[in-house]
């Protein structure tokens, strides 16, 4: 777990008890959990229908023990499961405020840069804009200069 999340407290807190919840939660969903509570009822029902020896059978059919300890379990597997799974929004909700944050942060960067580029380029637009006109001055002068140098001289007396 991130040390952000870790940090973040949830409607629970990080208290013992709701990280009891979570390992529970997750050990339900497991395939070893699935399969090993099968072979349990398997073995609980291949018991208590076979007269093995004669040993009395401790849930004869139609096993009211066994259902009895499924109703069990889901009554505290049920808030368990709900508990884990309010903790994991929890801790969602915190990692989607903080990747927001982030997205808004870079998107205010980047509005920033560019705001910057356009500026820059009317910058250059203005510098290319004003070489320009300072280009066509020298030429005309350059132009102008020429014709008073090359001049034909005037006639002396005329």
């Amino acid at each position: 777990m991130p040390a952000a999340a870790e940090s973040h407290h949830g409607a629970f807190g990080s208290d013992s008890f709701g990280q009891f919840a979570e390992r529970v939660a997750r050990f339900f969903g497991t395939p070893q959990y699935i399969l090993g509570q099968t072979i349990v009822v398997l073995c609980w029902i291949a018991f208590n229908t076979a007269a093995l020896g004669g040993l009395v059978r401790f849930d004869p059919e139609p096993f009211i023990l066994l259902n009895l300890v499924f109703s069990t379990q889901a009554a505290y597997a049920a808030p368990l499961i709900l508990l884990a799974q309010t903790r994991q929004a929890d801790r969602d909700k915190f990692t989607e405020e903080k990747t927001e944050r982030r997205h808004n942060r870079v998107e205010h960067q980047m509005k920033s840069e560019t705001e910057r580029l356009l500026e820059l380029l009317e910058s250059n637009t203005k510098l290319t804009s004003q070489d320009k006109d300072l280009t066509e001055q020298v030429a005309k002068l350059t132009r102008e200069i020429h014709a008073l140098v090359v001049k034909p001289a005037e006639p002396a007396g005329g």
